[in-house]
């Protein structure tokens, strides 16, 4: 009986060491697939202009997702990302006639109050993530059409367009900030007690919380870094597209769920890593800027998002905790 168990124990532990390694590899072996494929059909694929701009393409994909991997490590989902993006962007549009490249500032704040929002509905008001989001999603959306009536806000200051699009080294600055960001991101999800206490959360709530870990508050930080986040990648975008309108960041959410999920973080949370997130977006930017350069149908491009998502989380989900997944 003992010889059965031990038997048991060692294949489970097996397989758990499999699904391990196949969420490790998954991303690094998709990305060097995607670069053979696309560089066998085009060119232009493989040259120095389009690297810069499949990395200025996903400069704000990458802020996003960063954000993006916090909360679902942590076991939650946030589907207002797109919205609020969008609301950021419009805030830095509007201020930047008067604050210039200071208009990161009201930015990141907008982004940081509709980060504190979803954290205490979700994590003091106790509603679950996927609905809290999906309404502030909603809120959002309309705060921007409020604003806009549906026209666009241009950006016309010239030191705010210099510094958010111009280039350092020949490289885009919005690009570099979006290094910067990540690297910051890594260090605190790497490197200290509330990216551990994220992890945990994620692994097992109630023994977070048995083990003396403030989970609400916790959770209520994820949110609003993930919004503080999201606040510059609307500043990026906004930069990027020279106004800001009702549009921007339309669908976002989808390609941010799927550079972290295809980057080798499960739903289930508990697990995940930054540089995986990273070649994730990535992942993303290429299959988008390939299907592009060789004139694939737009709508067939969304079928092809949308396969690759489900085949990363078919082969990274861990079914031992299927039943916690929020």
């Amino acid at each position: 009986m003992d010889d059965v168990k031990q038997a048991a124990k060692s294949a489970t532990a097996h397989e758990r060491s499999t699904l391990d390694q196949v969420r490790q590899w998954f991303p690094v072996g998709l990305l060097l697939l995607l670069c053979l494929g696309f560089a066998l059909t085009s060119d232009r694929f493989l040259t120095v202009n389009n690297g810069l701009i499949i990395l200025q393409q996903s400069a704000v994909l990458l802020v996003a997702a960063v954000a993006m991997t916090f909360v679902i490590v942590s076991g939650s989902i946030d589907l207002s990302v797109g919205s609020v993006v969008a609301l950021s962007a419009l805030a830095a549009a509007a201020l930047s006639p008067e604050m210039g490249v200071w208009a990161i500032l009201p930015a990141v704040g907008i982004g940081v109050l509709c980060g504190l929002l979803n954290g205490l509905l979700f994590s003091y008001g106790k509603i679950p993530s996927f609905i809290v989001t999906l309404g502030t999603m909603v809120i959002f959306r309309g705060l921007v059409l409020l604003y806009t009536k549906g026209a666009p806000v241009s950006i016309t200051d010239r030191d705010f367009l210099l510094v958010y699009t111009g280039r350092s080294l020949g490289i885009p600055n919005a690009v570099l900030i979006a290094i910067v960001a990540t690297l910051i991101a890594a260090v605190i999800f790497n490197h200290t007690v509330f990216g551990r206490e994220v992890r945990a959360i994620g692994g097992g709530e109630r023994v977070a919380l048995l083990s003396g870990i403030r989970v609400d508050r916790v959770k209520l930080w994820v949110f609003v870094l993930c919004g503080a986040l999201c606040g510059l990648a609307g500043l990026l975008q906004s930069a990027r597209t020279m106004a800001a309108t009702a549009q921007l960041a339309q669908g976002l959410e989808l390609d941010v769920i799927a550079a972290v999920v295809v980057g080798g973080t499960p739903l289930t949370g508990g697990i995940g890593r930054i540089r995986g997130t990273v070649l994730g977006v990535l992942i993303i930017a290429i299959l988008s800027n390939g299907m592009n350069m060789t004139g694939v149908d737009p709508y067939l491009q969304n079928i092809l998002k949308g396969l690759v998502l489900i085949v990363a989380v078919f082969l990274t989900i861990d079914r031992s905790k299927i039943s916690i997944i929020k």
